[in-house]
C-alpha cells in the first residue's frame, strides 16, 4: 500500500471500530404486569389450553407469537402441561373454530351453558383457558443507508433504524371455579440499527421473542402459585 493510503486507511479502521462499540447492541424495555383476581394452581394431569383472540376482535394475534409462548411455558421447573389448542378447538366443534370462537373470558359462562360443553372440557383434563391477544408493529424509523461499489472496492455508508412495539396480554379463565383468575401482559419497546462504515452491522432489538419469554414466565408464575 503506498503511503499516501495508509494514513486513511489506519483513521478508517478506528472510526469503524469506535462505531462497533458505540452501537454494539440494540435497546430494549421491557415492562411484565400481572393482575390477579383469584387464588390459582394446577393439578397432576391438569393441563392450560392457549388460544389466539378471535377474528371478530380485528385484531388476530400472530401464529408464531402464540407458538413461541406454547414452547416457552413447557420450559424450567414450573413448566405448565400445555393442551394442544387444535386438538382442544377439535372436541369444541364448532365452538372454538376461528370465526364462532368466544372472544374472551367475558363470553364463556354463555357457552359453559350450552349442552355437552362443560363435559367436554372437563374431559379434556384442561383446567384454564388462556387467551392471548397482541400484536407487534413497526412505530417509527429513520436515517439512511447507502452502498456503492468501484473500481477499487465497495462499501456501505450511513445509519438507519427503527422502532418496533411488541404488546400481548393473556386472559385467563379458571375452569373449575368457573370465574376469570385475571391476566398478564408483556410490553417490549426496541430500537434496531444498521451502521455500517464499510461492512454494515444490524443490530436488531427482537421485541416479540422477548415479550414471548416475558409473557410465558409471568404466566407460569401466575398459575403455579398455590399449586402443591
Amino acid at each position: 500500500m503506498s503511503p499516501e493510503f495508509s494514513l486513511p486507511m489506519t483513521r478508517l479502521r478506528a472510526c469503524l471500530s469506535v462505531s462497533l462499540c458505540l452501537f454494539a447492541t440494540a435497546c430494549m424495555t421491557t415492562r411484565v404486569e400481572g393482575l390477579k383476581n383469584t387464588s390459582t394452581g394446577i393439578g397432576d394431569g391438569q393441563s392450560i389450553v392457549i388460544v389466539e383472540a378471535s377474528y371478530h376482535t380485528g385484531n388476530q394475534t400472530e401464529d408464531k407469537f402464540v407458538d413461541c409462548v406454547t414452547r416457552e411455558v413447557q420450559k424450567g421447573s414450573a413448566k405448565l402441561a400445555v393442551f394442544p389448542d387444535q386438538k382442544f378447538a377439535d372436541a369444541l366443534f364448532p365452538w372454538f373454530e376461528p370465526r364462532t370462537m368466544p372472544q374472551g373470558p367475558n363470553a364463556l359462562p354463555e357457552l359453559m351453558a350450552k349442552p355437552g360443553v362443560a363435559t367436554r372440557i372437563r374431559e379434556s383434563g384442561v383446567r384454564y383457558i388462556v387467551w392471548i391477544n397482541g400484536n407487534t408493529e413497526r412505530t417509527s424509523g429513520g436515517g439512511s443507508l447507502s452502498c456503492a461499489v468501484g473500481p477499487g472496492g465497495g462499501g456501505c455508508y450511513g445509519l438507519a433504524w427503527w422502532e418496533n412495539d411488541s404488546s400481548y396480554e393473556a386472559s385467563i379463565w379458571d375452569i373449575e371455579d368457573g370465574e376469570s383468575a385475571g391476566a398478564v401482559s408483556a410490553a417490549v419497546r426496541g430500537t434496531s440499527m444498521i451502521p455500517a462504515l464499510v461492512v454494515p452491522v444490524p443490530l436488531i432489538a427482537r421485541t416479540q421473542s422477548a415479550a414471548c419469554k416475558g409473557l410465558a414466565k409471568e404466566l407460569r408464575n401466575f398459575i403455579n402459585e398455590g399449586s402443591t
